[in-house]
């Protein structure tokens, strides 16, 4: 895969066109945290509004990042090293030029959608802790035990949301992933 330098005038035209839209690697969708690298200055992010917690003897600070405003990033000119690298599969398809920004978004498009499908049926099913990674929201409802006496409309609930989970899995390991 041919890609341009991270900060050519195509890589920012491709990040202007899709992040905004998209902000699965900030909201809680792609990854339930996030590692500080050692040119990180913690007591910094940590003055910016990240949480900061231990992991296996790392920094790293838990999604959906604070930082994010459900578009943008309010830290983008202070953000950690993981966040300025990262570039998931679909940007780094657009930057290479193998993808048309529009159908990158159409993918965006597409993901968010299912992603939205999960939130509602783990809110109805009683999640409703927003400041949790979506996976770990699903996760704890998977780990209730499943009363095939009670509420039939819980069981369907459930069946879909393992189903919209399948969907989503699928998607962002394909287009999102790398």
């Amino acid at each position: 895969m041919k890609t341009g330098p991270p900060n050519s005038p195509s890589a920012a035209a491709a990040v202007a066109a899709l992040c905004p839209a998209c902000g699965f690697c900030c909201n809680g969708v792609l990854f339930a945290d996030v590692e500080l690298q050692r040119s990180d200055d913690a007591a910094r992010l940590r003055a910016l509004g990240l949480r900061l917690a231990a992991k296996g003897g790392k920094q790293c600070f838990r999604q959906p990042c604070p930082g994010f405003d459900g578009r943008l990033c309010r830290l983008y000119a202070e953000r950690p090293e993981r966040c300025r690298t990262f570039a998931c599969r679909l940007l780094q398809r657009v930057i290479a030029e193998e993808l048309a920004p529009a159908a990158a978004l159409r993918s965006v498009t597409a993901a968010a959608r299912v992603a939205g499908r999960v939130r509602d049926l783990v809110r109805a099913l009683g999640e409703t802790d927003e400041t949790l990674p979506l996976h770990r929201r699903y996760a704890r409802i998977m780990a209730q035990p499943l009363d095939f006496a009670g509420d039939e409309s819980v069981l369907e609930q459930r069946s879909k949301l393992m189903l919209a989970v399948d969907r989503l899995a699928k998607r962002l390991a394909r287009d999102f992933l790398t």
